[in-house]
């Protein structure tokens, strides 16, 4: 690790990486997060009796789109080329909850790990948005990144994957 922050300048200022001497490598990002809610609501979203339309249809791809918007939604993030987005929304009424896993890849410079952030939050935003008229107590939660390959950095994968904060890297280049 190196003492200094890439995006702060030598006088401070936020900056942009520059990328450019790095290789083009295959990168891969997943990440997931949750939105719980009252078991009447999931049971009315699942059950397409949600006024507003269909709400797991309509966050899927509002998430794939904010997927290939990152770069205007995050000051500092590179616009990239993505090859794939992949976006799951998947009820578990245990909870209940609705669970967003995202996978992005590209081929570049820089990660995709943004990428898949961004498409699980907007994602989860939106099924908020679709159905707060029948639940405004919904909770977003448990963002965050769970695997990502490619790059200098090497690969990284959360080993609980439930947000603790354990984790474990590998060094060295793929």
């Amino acid at each position: 690790m190196t003492d200094k922050l890439s995006h702060v300048g030598d006088s401070g200022e936020a900056r942009m990486v520059d990328v450019s001497a790095k290789a083009e490598t295959r990168r891969v990002a997943r990440a997931s997060g949750v939105i719980r809610m009252r078991p009447a609501t999931l049971a009315a979203i699942m059950n397409a009796e949600v006024k507003k339309g269909d709400v797991l249809g309509v966050a899927r791809v509002a998430g794939i789109m904010a997927a290939k918007k990152t770069a205007e939604l995050i000051p500092l993030c590179h616009p990239l080329s993505l090859d794939d987005v992949q976006l799951t929304l998947a009820p578990d009424e245990a909870i209940p909850c609705i669970r967003a896993e995202a996978t992005v890849r590209t081929t570049g410079r820089t990660g995709v790990e943004m990428e898949a952030l961004t498409a699980v939050s907007v994602a989860l935003l939106t099924v908020y948005d679709m159905a707060k008229a029948l639940d405004r107590a919904m909770e977003i939660s448990d963002i965050s990144l769970l695997a990502k390959s490619g790059g200098v950095g090497g690969d990284y994968a959360r080993v609980d994957g439930a947000g603790s904060g354990t984790y474990r890297e590998s060094s060295g280049t793929k």
